[in-house]
């Protein structure tokens, strides 16, 4: 659990040594492109987008999503363009903190806001332009009926009329168009057996699509996610975290109840069976497609459990560990092990993957009838030193030896002796070495001995 005190509990820093051609990127970029192809997402954009200028490159990067194979259900908001109708009736704006009471005048102009913007966002998916982002694309749009909606009723003395919840979505047809190549896009409204219509929350639309059609990804494109206290945007959460967020933070100034209430959509869908979510910034061109298609991403986002997996490496990590460890080799930093080696004590690696990329490495090694364990090669990618990465990898590798029945575990090192000991290890002298290890001591490296009991 997170104090609400000031903490910084995640940060994420990319270091870019190398700004990638646009023939790299797009090579890194097939794996992912075969793993979302036949996908669903589910991407969300508030009304603020799609008033805005940049919205067509929004609709590009969605054609693009399209040409690529993924099934697409896009969800619209319009509150700025209700709120800039609802002097005429002398309505109040909607408050942030609670939903907007809608009464029957208003609901005309809800009907009339979204049904203009619903008009603008289709003619944009219709653009066809021969030498644009479009060309060619003849991508189909379908609408529908598919969200059942109920009253919010009467909450402490206040009727919300025509403002409602989500009830059910039709899972069933809207699973019809998108396996006929259609991308479905919805408005924030419902409708109720009894015939009428229902104002509802975009957010709370797109959460309940993704989780009732088990989306791949529920993608929010709106105000930029939550923030570390030293400024830096989150890069990563954990569902846990977010509430955890969310809780130390429900006193936000009320500019940022709308990112409370996203982050809490967000961690309900993951909550209830979409594998991630997403807060990207509409100021961001290009956020999508780097969302996406890149290792590290350009906004927040949420799983259920933690993105970076470790795990007890297989014969067919080998090239990826081999690749880790030699620069590190080369410059010194760890003795060199031939491809041979690495694959005769493949068992005794452990790696760290994001996207299944090798990040991280480590491998214990045990000292015949003794509780002693050594742990060796332990690196990290250089864009992810500056992180938490190596200290996860050192505790999964401590637990490890626990499961092995190890009571001690050593380490040598030539250029992290300080790094060691502020996690718990103490210098030892080469005596200490179980004996066998001893012999295998190179006077050459003049490497450090250090030691921490489990």
């Amino acid at each position: 659990m997170y104090n609400c005190a000031p903490t910084l509990y995640l940060k994420v820093i990319c270091i870019v040594t190398d700004t990638p051609t646009p023939l790299e990127w797009f090579r890194n970029s097939v794996p992912y492109i075969k793993a979302h192809q036949g996908r669903i997402f589910v991407i969300q954009f508030g009304g603020q987008v799609v008033a805005d200028e940049s919205f067509k490159h929004l609709i590009h990067d969605i054609a693009l999503l399209d040409a690529l194979g993924v099934k697409l259900v896009l969800v619209h908001g319009a509150e700025p363009q209700i709120a800039a109708r609802l002097p005429t009736t002398g309505s109040d704006a909607p408050s942030p903190h609670k939903p907007p009471v809608t009464d029957r005048d208003t609901l005309e102009l809800v009907k009339e806001a979204t049904g203009r913007a619903r008009l603008d966002i289709e003619a944009l998916l219709s653009t066809g332009v021969t030498n644009s982002p479009m060309a060619g694309a003849r991508i189909r749009v379908s609408g529908g009926n598919f969200v059942t909606a109920r009253p919010l009723g009467v909450h402490e003395g206040t009727d919300f009329q025509y403002t409602g919840e989500v009830r059910r979505i039709d899972a069933e047809a809207l699973q019809k168009q998108l396996d006929a190549h259609t991308i479905v896009l919805i408005s924030p409204l419902g409708y109720s057996p009894t015939g009428e219509i229902f104002r509802l929350s975009s957010a709370e639309v797109a959460a309940a699509i993704a989780v009732e059609l088990g989306a791949a990804k529920l993608i929010f494109i709106g105000d930029s996610g939550p923030v570390g206290d030293d400024g830096e945007l989150v890069r990563e959460m954990t569902t846990a975290q977010a509430n955890d967020w969310i809780g130390c933070h429900a006193e936000l100034a009320e500019k940022h109840q709308r990112l409370l209430k996203i982050l809490s959509r967000a961690a309900y869908a993951c909550q209830h069976g979409v594998a991630r979510t997403h807060l990207l910034d509409w100021q961001e061109n290009g956020a999508l497609p780097r969302e996406l298609f890149t290792r590290d991403g350009a906004g927040t986002m949420l799983s259920a459990t933690p993105y970076d997996k470790s795990r007890p490496a297989t014969i067919e990590d080998v090239a990826g560990i081999l690749e880790l460890i030699r620069p590190l080799e080369e410059e010194g930093v760890l003795v060199r092990r031939p491809r041979d080696k690495v694959e005769t004590d493949i068992e005794q690696f452990l790696i760290m993957e994001r996207d299944g990329s090798i990040i991280g490495c480590a491998a214990l090694h045990r000292f015949p009838d003794t509780t002693a364990v050594e742990l060796a090669c332990l690196s990290v990618h250089p864009e992810y030193r500056n992180e938490t990465r190596g200290g996860q990898l050192l505790e999964t590798a401590e637990d490890g030896a626990r499961a092995m029945g190890a009571k001690r575990i050593y380490v040598l090192t030539t250029r992290a002796l300080q790094w060691f000991e502020e996690r718990g290890f103490s210098r030892v002298q080469l005596a200490d070495l179980p004996v066998e290890r001893q012999a295998l001591y190179n006077y050459k490296r003049n490497s450090r001995i250090l030691a921490k009991d489990l």
